[in-house]
């Protein structure tokens, strides 16, 4: 078969999450009230999980406050408080505050519960300890394990404009990658020579061999375009997802894109998005050397342990046929229940 095998390299992203503690202060200024907390410490966050954000008191004032809120600095409008409390009561504000509590682990406990994380709960969140004017905090950065991986439309290369990446890895149970995340994943071995977008609205694509067709004689890094009109300018998407509370499945066969749908239907499931599939490859090592269909009309497959019949990359990653004929009677198809 003359198809074009793409590997997706795509790193295994976030084999940890950790949260990184900062002393919002000047270095010379001690904190008072709370515990300078350590350098670093682990903590699970796949989506779905229940994490702890330590904020620890040493020595209460006799009236305070402690405030919660997750740090974003491209929004514009209203800090994004999670919640607020004293001595005797708590009061949460907006989405993240539906799912927060504070732990309470004993009297000065100030530590910030997050149920049932999300993609978008990645981020600086602030421990603020307020007392009539005075006022000191800690930043703990959250980061959740999941992968990335670079999403293209299937009317061809660099179609989006930022809404449409946005809506696009939405529609593949992801959101749009950070910057960080990003980083993280080139540094462990994504190599793609399309840009595309970010969260925070610049463009960017990684490169770990150089080559002419991809900046020429530049050095391995992350090659940057900066910020772009997010209206009129239009590139691919890097898109991140995380762990998924179903599974992926295979079916052989040679079904058209219609039928694919109907034999998921017919064994209680869907088709799989194209985040689905990256997550069953990355936290469970699904591998199959079979492309089969995918809800938005891409054919690809799954390789962890890399074999010269399975597309003769030496990589593991996600391999694509693009987005074939759907009266193709050739492929089977990636369902999820």
């Amino acid at each position: 078969m003359n198809c074009a095998v793409i590997l997706l390299l795509i790193s295994r992203c976030f084999t940890w999450s950790s949260a990184l503690y900062t002393p919002e202060r000047a270095a010379s200024k001690k904190l008072k009230y709370l515990l300078e907390p350590p350098v670093s410490a682990d903590v699970t966050g796949q989506r779905g999980d229940n994490v702890t954000l330590p904020c620890i008191i040493r020595t209460k004032p006799s009236h305070y406050k402690v405030k919660w809120t997750k740090i974003e600095p491209e929004k514009v409008g209203p800090e994004n408080i999670i919640m607020i409390s004293n001595a005797h009561a708590f009061k949460p504000y907006g989405h993240l505050g539906q799912r927060a509590s504070l732990r309470k682990a004993h009297a000065m406990d100030a530590s910030l519960h997050l149920g049932r994380l999300e993609l978008e709960d990645e981020g600086t969140y602030r421990c603020e300890l307020v007392n009539g004017i005075e006022d000191e905090s800690v930043a703990i950065t959250l980061r959740i394990e999941g992968v990335v991986f670079p999403y293209q439309s299937k009317d061809g290369r660099y179609r989006f404009n930022y809404q449409e990446a946005k809506e696009a890895c939405a529609a593949q149970d992801g959101t749009l990658a950070t910057y960080s995340q990003l980083y993280r994943a080139w540094t462990e071995g994504l190599d793609w020579c399309n840009a595309g977008w970010l969260h925070d609205g610049t463009v960017h694509y990684p490169i770990i061999h150089p080559r002419p067709v991809c900046g020429g004689e530049l050095p391995s890094g992350i090659r940057s375009y900066g910020p772009k009109d997010k209206n009129n300018d239009r590139f691919d998407a890097f898109c991140f997802t995380s762990q998924i509370s179903g599974s992926v499945f295979y079916i052989a066969g040679a079904f058209s894109f219609e039928q694919a749908g109907h034999t998921c239907k017919n064994q209680g499931a869907e088709m799989a998005l194209v985040g689905q599939l990256y997550a069953a490859w990355h936290f469970h090592n699904f591998d199959q050397c079979d492309g089969g269909w995918l809800k938005d009309g891409s054919v690809r497959f799954p390789i962890s342990n890399p074999r010269e019949r399975c597309g003769g990359i030496p990589e593991a990653g996600v391999r694509s046929f693009g987005f074939p004929d759907k009266n193709t009677h050739v492929y089977g198809v990636y369902c999820y229940s």
